[in-house]
C-alpha cells in the first residue's frame, strides 16, 4: 500500500519530532498529550503506558489527530486525523528503546516506572493537512 503521508512530509517522522496527539475524554472533550511518534510506511506509531489517560480514551474512542510541527520550521506543519488500526504490547518495550534512541540518544528508555506495562498504537491515516 502507498503512503499516504505526503513524500514531501515524512522527513518529519526522521526528526526529533513531539506530535501533539489528541484524544477524546469519556464527556468528549478532548485531551492533547505530546508524544513520539514513528511510521511505518502504513501507519503512524507512538507507544504509551497502559492505563494512561490517552491509553483509557483510545480504547474507548478510536480517533485521534495529531499535530506534528517541523522544528527546524514552526510554519511547516503535517496534521493525520485517523483511527486506532492497533494496539498491542507485543514489540512494545523494544519500540519505546528504539525512540529513546531516537530522542534521547539512550539506548534503553530510561523513564520505565516498576510495575509499568509499555503498549504501541498504531494510527491509519485517513484525512491529512499539512502547510509549508
Amino acid at each position: 500500500m502507498a503512503s499516504v503521508i505526503p513524500e514531501n512530509y515524512l522527513d518529519l517522522f526522521d526528526k526529533k519530532v513531539f506530535a501533539g496527539l489528541a484524544t477524546l475524554m469519556p464527556n468528549g472533550s478532548p485531551q492533547v498529550t505530546p508524544v513520539w511518534i514513528d511510521y511505518d510506511g502504513e501507519n503512524v506509531i507512538f507507544n504509551t503506558a497502559t492505563g494512561r489517560q490517552k491509553d483509557k480514551n483510545l480504547q474507548a474512542d478510536g480517533r485521534v489527530s495529531l499535530a506534528l510541527t517541523d522544528p527546524d520550521n514552526p510554519y511547516r506543519y503535517l496534521e493525520v486525523r485517523g483511527t486506532v488500526v492497533e494496539r498491542t504490547t507485543e514489540g512494545a518495550d523494544d519500540h519505546i528503546n528504539k525512540m529513546a534512541k531516537k530522542y534521547l540518544g539512550q539506548d534503553v528508555y530510561p523513564f520505565r516506572q516498576p510495575s509499568e506495562v509499555r503498549v504501541i498504537y498504531k494510527i491509519k491515516p485517513e484525512r491529512i493537512t499539512s502547510l509549508g
